[in-house]
Parts: structure tokens; sequence; C-alpha cells
């Protein structure tokens, strides 16, 4: 998103916070990533409720013609609040539904006390694939329909997780917003990671961190960022020595990998 629509996104969230003061977390998420299918099926529902040259009041009481007695009033009072808002794209509504289904996921998470394990099982899984070429394979096959896809994820998390994860793991199979799998989950682990008011730093490192330079680790990003930070770390024996860090968009590379290609590059020129 960009623009008009991060604005946009932000006057949801803040209808977001209210309504989940006062309903169900879980049955909120189950309804906005209802309302959020509803819209990606229908090219001329989206263009209705988007289009900027329509009456706000009217926009939002078609919102309400569709979607009384299939959602409870509190995604028909966020959905009113999207309706209103000027978006840069179009589809750019739907993935702002799917943005606070998972922010409610993450919500209902923290009520329950499993916010921290949710968080942590979704690198789990992002890794778990990553390393399972079969199962890479399957959930990127454009062959399997997307509800294929997430009965996969469904039958491999079964008992094993927590169920705000099954969900938001099953999401990212089934619609992933024209991102890969490993993206989408990314995507919602932010959102855990966000609800938790911390970073989360990506660590690449060739062998496992002792518990200690760890714990260093955690604390000198913590300072660096003016926040908590959490580690994920990755296992990898192509980047020889040292490590690799990534916040955001910023990446720390102190790997005798990279030296080394540095070297090359230099010789090279």
């Amino acid at each position: 998103m960009d623009g008009s629509s991060r604005g946009a996104l932000k006057a949801g969230r803040d209808q977001l916070a209210q309504q989940l003061g006062q309903t169900d977390a879980k049955q909120l998420a189950d309804d906005l990533f209802f309302v959020g299918r509803t819209l990606d099926s229908s090219a001329p529902l989206r263009r209705a409720l988007v289009d900027p040259s329509r009456d706000t009041d009217a926009k939002r009481q078609l919102g309400d013609r569709l979607f009384e007695g299939k959602v409870g009033d509190a995604a028909r009072q966020v959905l009113g609040s999207l309706v209103g808002q000027r978006w840069s794209a179009e589809r750019d509504m739907s993935d702002a539904l799917d943005l606070l289904g998972a922010e409610a996921v993450t919500a209902a998470a923290e009520q329950a006390g499993r916010l921290g394990q949710v968080e942590q099982e979704l690198f789990q899984v992002e890794r778990l694939v990553a390393g399972t070429p079969e199962l890479r394979d399957a959930l990127t096959n454009r062959q399997r329909g997307g509800q294929d896809k997430a009965d996969l994820v469904g039958r491999l998390l079964d008992g094993k997780a927590a169920p705000e994860t099954v969900q938001l793991a099953r999401l990212a199979a089934f619609n992933p917003r024209g991102q890969r799998f490993d993206q989408a989950i990314e995507r919602y682990q932010g959102v855990a990671a966000q609800r938790r008011e911390q970073l989360v730093a990506l660590v690449t490192v060739a062998k496992p961190l002792s518990p200690d330079l760890a714990e260093r680790l955690e604390q000198a990003l913590s300072r660096t960022y003016s926040k908590p930070v959490q580690l994920n770390v990755v296992i990898d024996p192509d980047v020889v020595g040292g490590l690799r860090v990534q916040v955001g968009d910023e990446v720390i590379d102190g790997t005798v990998a990279r030296r080394l290609d540095d070297a090359r590059r230099a010789l090279a020129g």
C-alpha cells in the first residue's frame, strides 16, 4: 500500500481498536476475513465500495445491506470506516481487511496469553516449509486450489500449534494475496510482533547461538532500535562464519561469506 491507502488503513485500525474493546476478537477476525473474501470474489462490489465519487453514506448503507445477518455489527463498523476513506488502488481495501483480520486474531491470542507462542510458531512454520521441498512445492503449485492448500497446512499443524497460528497459516495458504506462502506468513508474524510492540530480527548464522550470545545480541539490538527485539535464528552453513541480521529492510551482514564476496568484487573491479 502507498499514499492515501496507508491513511485509510490507519483509520480502519482506529475503528478496529474501538471494536476490540467491545466484542469477541476471534469472531471479529472471522467476520473481517469473510468480508475480505466477499470483496475479493466480486470486482463490481469492490469498485462500488471504493469509488471516491460515490457518497460515503450510500457506500456504508450498501455494506450494511450486503453483510447484515452475515457478520456482526463490529465488522460492519470497521467496514463503514474503510469505505469512507480514499484508496490508492481498488484491491487495497481487501488487503486492509486481511491485515485487520490478522490483527484481530493476534488480539485474540493476546487475550488468551498465547501471543508470543503464535509469533514463534509462525516463524517455525515458515522455516519448516522453506526446509521441506515437497511441502514448499505443494504450496506453490498453481494446479492446487487454495482450499486444498489450506487443508494441507491444517493437517500439518493439527494438535501441534495454537489455534490462532493454525488460522493464520491456513489463511496464508488459502489466499496469500499475490505473495508466496512464506511472505504471507512473515506478514502475519509482523502483525503479531507489532502487537507485542517489538521488532523481529532475522539472524542467520552457521551454527546455533549460545544462550549468552543470543541474549547479548538481543540486548544490543534493543538498545539500537529503542524497543524490544525478538530474535528468530536461522542456521545456514553457507554463511561460513559471523552472522547476518535483518531488521525490517535493514541488513547488517558480518559473515565471512559476505566479506569474501566483497573481496572478489574488489579484485574483479
